[in-house]
């Protein structure tokens, strides 16, 4: 685990709760990665590095060995006993005092609730694109981690039920082979199950600490540029 993020006190760190963070909620192909390395300010670990250490080991299971859908499976269990999913484990830690820290990411309303309550010091970047741009992105990302079982995907009409209409069906079966669109689709498909993009924008529509960027509109450079002004910064150090 980063030095940024720890689970003991020791001098020099205080209670995430106490300091000024910057969360970044969106889901998969939101274009969160993009943004935060447009920002460029220090990263907390991920909500990866967090499920990996923290969510999955409580079911002895091995990270490498899971897919996507089924990390969605661990995780939507290990909420009905946390309901603050990932956030909890995030509101558990100790970080540098006086950084600017960036966390990437929460996802759905359990979590942001969760962050909102017991990070008050924390704002929070909602990055928003809809499913079949976030979709779009996950087919042309090409990372190892986009995996999901053959036996698991399923047929393509049933996962874009809710995903995607008729029109954005056909036009993405005529241009990716099957068997890639399958694994993808499930992927946008189950998360959105778990997490409901509507969820973040409902919370914290009209809050002063949330600010809502669509990456379809707004490059990373220029929701970077966004998100400094909004925090009071004007320079990228």
């Amino acid at each position: 685990m980063s030095q940024l993020l720890e689970f003991q006190p020791r001098p020099g760190l205080v209670r995430a709760s106490e300091a000024r963070l910057l969360i970044v909620v969106g889901l998969t192909g939101a274009g969160k990665s993009s943004f935060t390395r447009a920002l460029g300010w220090p990263l907390l670990p991920n909500r990866r590095e967090l499920v990996d250490r923290y969510v999955l080991p409580a079911f002895g299971r091995d990270p490498a060995a899971l897919d996507r859908t089924e990390r969605f499976e661990l995780t939507r269990r290990w909420r009905q006993e946390h309901p603050g999913g990932v956030a909890e484990a995030l509101a558990a830690g100790y970080v540098p005092a006086g950084r600017r820290l960036v966390f990437d990411g929460l996802r759905g309303a359990d979590e942001v609730a969760y962050a909102r309550e017991h990070l008050p010091r924390a704002r929070f970047v909602v990055l928003e694109a809809p499913a079949a741009v976030r979709l779009e992105r996950l087919l042309g990302r090409g990372d190892g981690f986009d995996r999901v079982a053959a036996a698991a995907r399923g047929r393509l009409a049933q996962l874009a039920a809710g995903v995607l209409d008729e029109d954005e069906l056909e036009r993405f079966a005529a241009a990716w082979p099957a068997d890639e669109l399958a694994e993808k689709l499930s992927i946008i498909a189950a998360e959105q199950r778990n997490y409901h993009p509507e969820g973040p924008r409902r919370l914290l529509a009209g809050s002063p600490r949330a600010l809502f960027i669509d990456t379809t509109v707004t490059s990373p450079a220029a929701a970077a540029r966004k998100a400094r002004l909004w925090m009071g910064e004007d320079d990228e150090a």
